[in-house]
């Protein structure tokens, strides 16, 4: 009796383990805002194939923003592809829109899309044209029997209604809503995976806002305002991985049966490993153009993110003989720039978008209402409540305990007199209630203006003094 009882309990053993649901692993590699940073992808190989060769289940996925930072990507025969084919070649899965995928317009991002060996998904975007096909809201992925439905949106609070960048590159297509879309989606989706995840170009904050309503996403791989995030929000993890492919994020999820038992997220730095040696070869093939390494010009020492923009501010100025110059800080794409020598591709990176520059007539009160307006910005919140217009021209923001603008102070210039005025042509086309006289973009390009300088002016002595400050009185 004794050993049948044995026998009976050991039985039962076996029974429940075999009935107890296997535990699966799924990583999610995930990357956004690279902004045509190729030099890190050797690393970046490296990183994948190490995950690969340890995980059996792994997606690569990546937020937007692939290209415009890098003149060897962004002045290639075709603008953009290095990143494209360099993707193709890492395996990536799945990725999702952001604003710069824009930015040499929808006929080129169509055909981008033909040389992607990975999906793009984007649920806030609708086209009627007939050069840019309508991309699918989502797509699911299955590794291993698991079910992961991958959603994207980006978006549309910076145009209005569309996302940043010059208005002719969105025209015939419509941008609603990014949190509204990517809620129905949840609805149509969640009871059909396993594993939802939603792919943002949204910025941390609006994630943060969808979140605190929307429960049904397992992950968010966010992007566009460059932060590191690992936030656990209503029970979905919000993460991002900052910019220029410095680093990967690895999220860990672990399953019994089709259930989540545990979601778990870390921030790789890329500089961890050595650089896959095939892949270092073709990204070094890319950079081998004379062209852009041809050395141009020299700073006599180095240039703070103030001394890049009041050079850029009073390169359009110079040029034009405006007595007062603007430049938007989102023209500005280096942070710093060393003492030392100038290569044409360096000058390509800080203005990589083919500006030109406008000229116009303005008083200091059509300037004052053009600062206030887009410090008090209440949609584009990404480019507001900061100083955003760098000027040659001294200035001071007001605010009040609430951090609204209330006046702007121009110590050095004559109320009701009209001043000449330089700005770029995305000021001049996109900000908000900008007032001028007699207004017109020329022919100019900011680049072409700041190679002159080089070449000309060598070596320059940059002014890193801020000019512009915010007071609260």
């Amino acid at each position: 009796m004794k050993k049948l009882l044995q026998g009976v309990l050991a039985l039962s053993v076996v029974v429940a383990a075999a009935c107890t649901p296997r535990e699966t692993t799924l990583v999610v590699l995930s990357t956004n805002d690279m902004h045509a940073r190729i030099q890190n992808f050797p690393r970046l190989a490296a990183a994948v194939e190490a995950c690969r060769d340890t995980a059996r289940l792994v997606v690569l996925a990546d937020a937007g923003d692939r290209w415009t930072g890098n003149a060897y990507v962004d002045k290639s025969p075709t603008p953009g592809m290095p990143v494209i084919a360099l993707m193709n070649r890492l395996g990536y899965d799945v990725a999702t829109f952001g604003n710069h995928e824009f930015d040499f317009g929808q006929a080129h991002l169509a055909r981008m899309i033909d040389s992607m060996d990975f999906k793009v998904v984007c649920a806030n975007l609708e086209s009627d044209t007939c050069i840019f096909p309508q991309p699918a809201s989502w797509t699911i992925i299955e590794r291993g029997g698991i079910r992961i439905g991958v959603v994207g949106v980006v978006t549309n609070y910076e145009g209005p209604g569309h996302p940043a960048g010059n208005d002719a590159n969105f025209e015939g297509l419509r941008f609603p809503d990014p949190q509204q879309a990517a809620r129905r989606c949840a609805d149509s989706l969640r009871s059909k995976v396993d594993v939802l995840v939603l792919l943002s170009h949204m910025g941390d904050d609006r994630d943060a806002e969808l979140l605190a309503t929307e429960h049904r996403y397992d992950l968010v791989i966010g992007g566009h305002t460059h932060k590191l995030r690992d936030t656990l929000i209503g029970g979905t993890l919000l993460t991002q991985t900052g910019k220029n492919l410095t680093n990967v994020g690895a999220t860990t999820i672990r399953l019994r049966g089709k259930k989540i038992a545990a979601i778990d997220y870390r921030i790789v730095p890329l500089a961890d490993y050595a650089p896959d040696s095939l892949v270092r070869a073709e990204v070094d093939r890319y950079y081998a153009d004379p062209e852009l390494n041809r050395p141009v010009g020299e700073f006599a020492r180095a240039a703070s993110g103030w001394g890049v923009a009041n050079w850029m501010a009073r390169g359009v100025a110079d040029k034009t003989a405006a007595e007062v110059g603007f430049y938007h800080v989102g023209g500005v794409r280096l942070d710093s720039i060393p003492a030392g020598g100038m290569s044409t591709a360096r000058v390509y990176d800080l203005e990589p978008f083919d500006s030109r520059i406008a000229v116009m007539r303005m008083t200091p009160a059509q300037m004052r209402r053009m600062i206030l307006t887009k410090y008090n910005d209440t949609e584009n919140r990404k480019e507001s409540h900061r100083i955003d217009l760098i000027s040659t021209t001294p200035y001071e923001i007001v605010t009040n305990a609430a951090d609204s603008a209330l006046d702007v102070r121009f110590p050095q210039l004559r109320e009701g007199r009209m001043y000449r005025v330089a700005i770029s042509d995305y000021v001049f086309k996109n900000y908000h209630d900008l007032d001028y006289v007699d207004g017109a973009i020329t022919d100019i390009k900011v680049a072409d203006v700041l190679l002159e300088e080089l070449e000309e002016d060598s070596p320059l002595e940059p002014d890193n003094r801020p000019h512009q400050r915010i007071v609260r009185p």
